[in-house]
């Protein structure tokens, strides 16, 4: 009967993985354990699968990318810096893209893919439940997120908050005391936590300045222009005053209420200021005032750390605040 990976593990008294990273030399592993499950597997005539053995390293040389979307401005730019760091380095890059927060989501990152498929992680602004989590790192590669702050896992990302709060106040500098919000989804089990933090930060900023949070003034959406373009119905064609600016939890949002408000014979800025986060490649020729980010340089960033990791060095993926930067373009100006 062949000799298993579980064999080897049961005699060293260590997990399967702890026996798979000692066998293809990942980090993470004390020299004295590598040893002994390297003496074990000579002793008892093991021989790695195939699939681990194609290579000299035992790796495939490939990171999966985890993402609830492909196809929207963040994700996409997230991968090609992924993408770019990879190329450099002679590695591939596996996509693994949900199609949304809620489908397909459970299977596509079952175990077993993970493991025999890919070497390294990166999650790109999706959450994971502690049992997901718990899936994820028990195939023991290095994991990263992208794009916000996933409990249990390192993460490159912008801060938020302070992000949020350089836009409100910006509009608040300007004299604006009437101001809406345009936010994400915040509530849903199945979101992302950034909608959270923004949302939390406006309501904070607001409070801080002494200036109310109206209930009609405050919109949700799902990052798309549409839902700037629906907010537009209850932001802008109420049965009270208006407000004079809106701060938009992302650019594409701001973008749509800006189409909005044109058709409605609104002027920008003199009658709304509007303001976003992202820095979309839209925002320069739409004059939209915004908090830059860079998503490219966020997935480069997380797979240098993913790579040196690999190559050995321990505790090289980390957490990573990048800056933000507030452009000021011709949406936003002093209320009339």
């Amino acid at each position: 009967m062949a000799v298993s990976i579980d064999d080897v593990a049961a005699r060293a008294n260590v997990s399967t993985a702890t026996v798979s990273r000692a066998l293809r030399g990942l980090p993470r592993v004390s020299p004295a354990t590598r040893a002994k499950v390297l003496a074990i597997a000579d002793e008892l005539g093991y021989v790695p699968s195939p699939s681990a053995s194609r290579l000299a390293t035992g790796r495939t040389r490939t990171v999966g990318v985890l993402a609830p979307f492909a196809d929207r401005w963040f994700f996409g730019h997230s991968i090609e810096g992924i993408d770019s760091a990879l190329r450099e380095n002679g590695f591939n890059l596996l996509l693994f893209s949900l199609g949304g927060y809620e489908r397909g989501r459970r299977h596509a990152y079952a175990e077993r893919m993970v493991r025999r498929q890919i070497d390294a992680l990166v999650v790109i602004s999706l959450p994971l439940t502690g049992e997901e989590l718990d899936q994820l790192q028990r195939t023991d590669i290095p994991m990263v997120a992208v794009g916000g702050p996933v409990p249990g896992c390192a993460a490159v990302r912008m801060d938020d908050v302070a992000g949020t709060t350089a836009a409100v106040e910006h509009l608040i500098g300007l004299g604006h005391t009437r101001i809406g919000h345009l936010h994400g989804a915040i509530r849903d089990d199945l979101n992302f936590v950034v909608p959270g933090l923004r949302y939390d930060a406006f309501e904070a900023t607001m409070a801080r300045a002494g200036l109310p949070v109206r209930p009609e003034w405050t919109v949700g959406g799902d990052f798309t222009v549409d839902d700037g373009v629906r907010a537009a119905v209850t932001l802008l064609d109420g049965p009270g005053e208006r407000p004079t600016a809106v701060f938009c939890a992302s650019d594409e949002m701001a973008l749509g209420l800006m189409f909005a408000a044109h058709r409605r014979g609104l002027r920008i800025p003199e009658d709304l200021s509007v303001i976003g986060i992202d820095d979309h490649d839209f925002a320069a020729p739409a004059g939209l005032t915004t908090i830059a980010q860079d998503p490219r340089r966020q997935g480069y960033l997380a797979t240098r750390m993913l790579l040196r990791e690999l190559a050995g060095t321990a505790g090289a993926v980390q957490d990573l605040v990048v800056p933000f930067e507030l452009k000021v373009r011709s949406s936003t100006a002093p209320p009339n």
